[in-house]
C-alpha cells in the first residue's frame, strides 16, 4: 500500500486535533486506516491523548510536536496517531488503564507506546523535549523505546499480550452474578464522609477537585437516612468551594479543580459538565437551605454558560482553555491596581469581602476570592458586591480571552439540559428553560434515523453515539418533561431507549456497553463502569431509565433498569475504585419516587412546592384531564374530582394531600 507521509489532522472536527494539524509530525487520527497503516509497516504506534483546554498538552505540543527535531524522530520511527479524549472517552479510558497498571500515575497528555495490533506496552504523560528534573528528555524516549522494538520485539508482544488483558478484566469484565443486596449506599456514604476535609470541605489533600459523584453519594444518604452530617458535609465543600478562586467571582463559572487544599488557586480551565453539575447540586442546596448566595451563585453560573458557552442555534460548547497570551489564569488574574482603576474608590468596598491572594507557588497576579467570607452578606452588600464585579467583568470582556472549545459534545449538552430546566423550575426561569429547550432540539436535529452524534461542529457530526449520549439525552428529556408536562419528550426519550438498548446492549441483555455494535475502530468494547469527574456511563444508564420507567409507569423497562444495576453492582464489588456512581444510581433503582399532582388548569398550587423541593429520587407528572397510558399503569384509581398530590415511594403510594403546605411536609420528609 501507499502511505501518506504528512499531517492528516485537517480535516477533523475536533478543535484539539486541529491545533495540531500544521505541526511537523504526521499525525493521524484514530482510525482504522491509521492502525493498518502500523500493521503495513510493522511500526509501533505513538498514541497521544489529549484535550484542548489541557495546559500540560500545550506546553508538550510546543516543546515537542512543534519542533522539527522530535518530529523527524517520531515520524521515522512510529505511527503517530492524536486523540480528543473528549471525542473518545473509549479510547482513552483504554490506554489510561493501562498506564495506571503499570504504576505510573495517570494523567494529561497520556503518551502511549502501541504495538502494530494496538497492544500498549509502555507509556507515561508529559515529557519535555530536553531532559528535566529527572525526567528523560522526549527524543531519548522515543529511541530508546525504538532500540527496545527492534531488540526485544517477541518481549514486548507478550507484554503487550499481558497488559491488553489485564485491561479488558478491569473494563470489561465478564459477566457477574447478578447482585441482589441492597445497594451498599449508607456504609460507602460513612466511608467517604470520613476522608473528606472538616474545614474546607472536598476530600482532604491537594489537587481538589469537585468529585461530585462523591457529593452525590453524600446528599442521596442524607435525603434517604437523613444523615445531617452528610448533609453539612456537602454544604460545606459547596460554600468553600463557590466562595475560593476555583470559582470566578467576576464572570461566574467553576474551574476545574484547585492545586491546592483549600479551593484558592485554580487550574483555570472551564469544562461543561463541572458547571452543569454544579448547577444541579447547588439547586438542591439552595431548596435545602434558602441560603441566597447559593441562588446567586447558580445565577452566576448559569448567566456565564448562556453568556460564553452557547453556540448558533442553542447548543453548548465544551470547554474554556486555562491559558491566554501564553500565560495560564492571565484572563481571570487582578491587580489591586486594576481594580483601582476600574472602581476607584469602591475598591476598599469590594475588597473587605474579597480578597487578592498570592500563595507562595503561584507566579501570576493575585487571585481574587472571599474565602474569609464564604457565608452570604446582607442583601444590599451582595447586591452592591455584584454591581461592582459586573463592573470588572465589562472591563474584563476587553482582555483576551482564552480559547474556547467549541465542539459540542451530546452527554455534556444532556447534563447541561437537565441542569437548566431543574434550576428553571426551582428559580422560575422561563428564560432558563427556554435555553434548555433550543439546546435540545439542537441534538435532536443533529441525529440520522434516530440515531445521536456523540460530537458536532458546525456542519460535521462525529457518529456513531456513545452510550453516555443517549443516557444523558433521555434524562434531559425527563427534566423537559418535568417542566414542561409535554409528552413529547417522553416519547423521544422511549425512542432514545430503543438505539440505547438495539446497539450497545451486552450479549445476556443485563448491562450495556459504551461503544455501539457498529464501532469498528475499538480495541475492545468497554462497559464504561468507571466514574470519571461525572457519573460513569453505566451509572447514566439506570438513572435514566429509572427515570423514564417511573415516568411512563413502564415496568419491562424499570425491569431493564433493575437487572442493568444488580449486574453492574456485581462487577463494582471485583473493582478497585471508581464505582460511586453505580452506587448512587442502584439506590435510585432500589426505590424511585412518583408524585402525581391533579389540580384545575387554572390552578396552580402543588405544582410551584414540587418545583421549590428538587429530589433526584423523583419524578413529577401533572394528571392531563383524562386518564393517560402512565396513570393506567398504577394501583391507584385517582378520583378526577379530587385535587391534590399523591406520592409513590417504590411500589406503594401514600394517601392523597389536599394542601399545599401538607405536600411540602410531604416532600421535605418523605420516608
Amino acid at each position: 500500500m501507499t502511505l501518506p507521509s504528512q499531517n492528516q489532522l485537517g480535516n477533523q472536527t475536533s478543535p484539539y486535533l486541529l491545533q495540531h494539524k500544521d505541526n511537523p509530525v504526521h499525525w493521524r487520527s484514530w482510525s482504522q486506516e491509521a492502525l493498518q497503516e502500523a500493521r503495513a509497516e510493522n511500526k509501533p504506534i505513538l498514541l497521544s491523548v489529549g484535550y484542548a483546554a489541557c495546559h500540560w498538552c500545550h506546553v508538550m505540543a510546543h516543546e515537542c510536536f512543534e519542533d522539527q527535531q522530535v518530529a523527524d524522530v517520531m515520524n521515522r520511527l512510529f505511527v503517530n496517531i492524536k486523540v480528543d479524549r473528549e471525542e473518545r472517552p473509549d479510547i482513552d479510558q483504554i490506554y489510561m488503564t493501562a498506564l495506571t497498571a503499570t504504576g505510573e500515575q495517570g494523567g494529561w497528555p497520556l503518551t502511549m507506546f502501541l504495538t502494530p495490533e494496538a497492544k500498549p506496552f509502555w507509556g507515561g504523560t508529559y515529557f519535555p523535549k530536553a531532559p528535566r528534573f529527572g525526567r528523560p528528555g522526549f527524543i531519548q524516549v522515543l529511541r530508546a523505546v525504538h532500540k527496545a522494538w527492534s531488540e526485544k520485539q517477541s518481549d514486548l508482544n507478550r507484554s503487550a499480550d499481558a497488559l491488553t488483558t489485564h485491561v479488558q478484566q478491569r473494563l470489561s469484565p465478564a459477566i457477574a452474578e447478578a447482585e441482589t443486596s441492597a445497594p451498599p449506599l449508607h456504609g460507602l456514604a460513612q466511608q467517604i464522609a470520613t476522608l473528606f476535609d472538616p474545614e474546607y470541605g472536598g476530600l482532604r489533600g491537594a489537587p481538589k477537585f469537585p468529585n461530585t459523584p462523591f457529593l452525590d453519594i453524600l446528599w442521596l444518604d442524607w435525603l434517604k437516612s437523613r444523615t445531617t452530617e452528610h448533609r453539612d458535609a456537602v454544604l460545606n465543600t459547596l460554600r468553600f468551594m463557590l466562595a475560593g478562586g476555583i470559582y470566578d467571582h467576576v464572570g461566574g463559572g467553576l474551574a476545574r479543580y484547585s492545586t491546592d487544599a483549600m479551593w484558592l488557586v485554580p487550574h483555570f480551565e472551564k469544562m461543561l459538565y463541572d458547571n452543569a453539575q454544579l448547577i444541579r447540586l447547588t439547586g438542591m442546596a439552595y431548596a435545602e437551605t434558602g441560603d441566597p448566595l447559593f441562588r446567586r451563585r447558580i445565577e452566576d453560573t448559569v448567566g456565564w454558560m448562556l453568556r460564553e458557552m452557547r453556540v448558533e442555534n442553542g447548543g453548548f460548547t465544551s470547554s474554556f482553555d486555562a491559558d491566554s497570551e501564553g500565560e495560564e489564569g492571565r484572563y481571570y488574574v487582578w491587580t489591586r491596581d486594576q481594580i483601582h482603576a476600574v472602581l476607584g474608590d469602591d475598591t476598599e468596598e469590594l475588597l473587605s469581602i474579597y480578597r487578592l491572594s498570592s500563595p507562595e507557588d503561584w507566579e501570576g497576579d493575585p487571585i481574587l476570592h472571599r474565602l474569609d467570607k464564604p457565608h452570604s452578606q446582607p442583601e444590599k452588600v451582595e447586591d452592591r458586591l455584584q454591581t461592582l464585579l459586573e463592573k470588572l467583568r465589562v472591563v474584563r470582556d476587553c482582555r483576551v480571552p482564552p480559547a474556547r472549545d467549541d465542539k459540542v459534545l451530546v452527554d455534556w449538552n444532556g447534563l447541561a439540559i437537565e441542569a437548566l430546566a431543574q434550576a428553571a423550575r426551582l428559580l422560575n426561569r422561563p428564560d432558563w428553560l427556554d435555553a434548555a429547550h433550543r439546546a435540545y432540539r439542537f441534538v435532536c436535529e443533529s441525529m440520522e434515523e434516530e440515531r445521536l452524534p456523540h460530537s458536532i461542529r458546525g456542519d460535521k457530526r462525529l457518529f456513531p453515539a456513545l452510550a453516555s449520549d443517549y443516557a444523558a439525552m433521555i434524562s434531559a428529556a425527563v427534566a423537559l418533561h418535568g417542566a414542561y408536562q409535554d409528552d413529547q419528550f417522553i416519547e423521544q426519550a422511549i425512542r432514545w431507549s430503543e438505539m440505547l438498548a438495539r446497539w450497545h446492549k451486552d450479549e445476556t441483555g443485563d448491562g450495556f456497553y459504551l461503544t455501539a455494535a457498529d464501532s469498528t475502530d475499538v480495541p475492545m468494547r468497554i462497559r464504561g463502569d468507571v466514574d470519571e469527574a461525572i457519573p460513569s456511563a453505566t451509572a447514566q444508564i439506570i438513572t435514566a431509565l429509572t427515570r423514564l420507567a417511573t415516568l411512563t409507569g413502564n415496568s419491562e423497562l424499570y425491569d431493564q433498569s433493575v437487572r442493568t444495576a444488580e449486574t453492574a453492582l456485581a462487577r463494582a464489588q471485583q473493582q478497585f475504585s471508581g464505582q460511586m456512581g453505580i452506587v448512587y444510581a442502584a439506590s435510585l433503582a432500589q426505590e424511585p419516587m412518583k408524585l402525581l399532582i391533579n389540580e384545575g388548569p387554572d390552578e396552580n398550587i402543588f405544582v410551584p412546592v414540587a418545583n421549590r423541593n428538587p429530589d433526584p429520587r423523583r419524578m413529577d407528572l401533572v394528571l392531563p384531564e383524562t386518564v393517560s397510558p402512565a396513570e393506567k399503569q398504577l394501583d391507584i384509581k385517582i378520583d378526577r374530582s379530587l385535587r391534590g398530590a399523591w406520592l409513590c415511594i417504590g411500589q406503594r403510594c401514600l394517601p392523597r394531600v389536599s394542601d399545599p403546605e401538607s405536600l411540602e411536609t410531604a416532600l421535605r420528609s418523605p420516608d
